[in-house]
């Protein structure tokens, strides 16, 4: 169950890093059809959406953290 929630994070995460690219290419064109904040605010979207599943995941016990960071 809990590949199941890490997939879907990964599959965030990768979201996360085609709008930061998406953003980047907006940046460098002039001529492109959406502005450079419409991709980052998906980024953004997508950082805050992986933060609350891990939060929520770990509170209710279906992602185990770790007892030593060190």
């Amino acid at each position: 169950m809990s590949m199941i929630f890490k997939g879907i994070i990964l599959v965030l995460l990768g979201f996360v890093v085609f709008n930061l690219f998406s953003g980047l290419a907006a940046m460098l064109k002039p001529e492109n059809k959406r502005p450079m904040s419409h991709f980052l605010g998906k980024r953004v979207f997508f950082s805050a959406a992986v933060i609350v599943l891990l939060l929520l995941l770990m509170a209710s016990g279906l992602i185990p953290m770790n007892p030593r960071p060190y």
